[in-house]
């Protein structure tokens, strides 16, 4: 080691020792980087990647499954088996008031003929369409039958059989309580008709004000969408909707006929006290 003297400016001929200084330059320290790490030789976070993009992938498969067999169920339910309709008329009253919802069962007419005093959806016939509406109507004339307005009244006679005025407590009253006379309804006046094979006589129960077939004449029963069968809305009115049965006439065609009139047959009881009672209340 080598021993060196700095003359110092301020003290003349002053030395300071000091012990020498290694002769190498000292060099600048580069500033630390980080690195992130490579990735892992095994491939793991790539294939993480690719399951959850497959998992990814199932849960939209999954959801596309389910809208398509939820919308197949529904077209199955609503073209084979029941239908929701909401009454657009008042012809119907006061059995079914207007902006109501029921319900048509179109399975069971798949089996057998519809009954008398069914109410039934029906297309109108052709040149009585009002705006793609349906037809909201009871079942009075089966196939066979006679139908004869007199007096306010309705008669039917079924094939081979006698004339029998038909009780309809379900007819709309009038002002002064009195049952609403039965009218004909076209021009001409008709009061009579024979039921062909194959079709149904159909009248609303409002009779001042519906049109029906007084005025069209018999419906074929391919028009017949289905049959209505339960009130669901609104729910203060909630009910099924019964069918009356008709003294001495039967209820559908080849059936025998009641001796005696009952108030309502199947479909289940429950309606009518609510809808004489929301009636009252409204």
């Amino acid at each position: 080691m080598q021993l060196g003297s700095l003359a110092s400016p301020a003290s003349g001929d002053r030395t300071v020792c000091c012990a020498g200084l290694p002769s190498t330059p000292l060099q600048a320290t580069e500033p630390m980087t980080y690195a992130p790490p490579e990735p892992a030789s095994d491939g793991l976070p790539a294939e993480t990647d690719r399951a959850a993009a497959r998992r990814g992938l199932g849960c939209a498969l999954e959801i596309v499954e389910t809208l398509v067999l939820t919308l197949v169920i529904y077209l199955l339910i609503h073209n084979f088996i029941a239908q929701p309709f909401e009454v657009e008329q008042t012809s119907m009253l006061p059995t079914i008031v207007q902006r109501e919802y029921v319900l048509i069962d179109k399975v069971s007419p798949r089996f057998a003929d519809y009954r008398r005093g069914d109410i039934v959806v029906f297309n109108p016939p052709p040149g009585y369409e009002q705006d793609n509406v349906p037809f909201i109507k009871r079942v009075i004339g089966l196939p066979g039958d006679t139908v004869r307005l007199e007096n306010g009244r309705v008669f039917v006679t079924p094939p081979n059989g006698n004339p029998v005025s038909i009780d309809e407590p379900y007819v709309i009253k009038e002002a002064d309580g009195r049952t609403a006379p039965t009218l004909p309804k076209d021009l001409a006046g008709t009061s009579s008709w024979t039921v062909p094979s194959g079709e149904y006589f159909v009248m609303g129960d409002n009779r001042p004000v519906s049109q029906d077939s007084r005025v069209f004449g018999p419906i074929k029963r391919d028009l017949i969408i289905g049959r209505a069968w339960l009130r669901y809305f609104p729910l203060d009115r909630i009910g099924f909707l019964n069918r009356p049965s008709y003294a001495h006439l039967p209820d559908a065609v080849g059936s025998p006929a009641p001796s005696t009139s009952a108030d309502l047959l199947p479909y289940p009881r429950g309606s009518s006290a609510t809808i004489q009672l929301s009636m009252a209340r409204s």
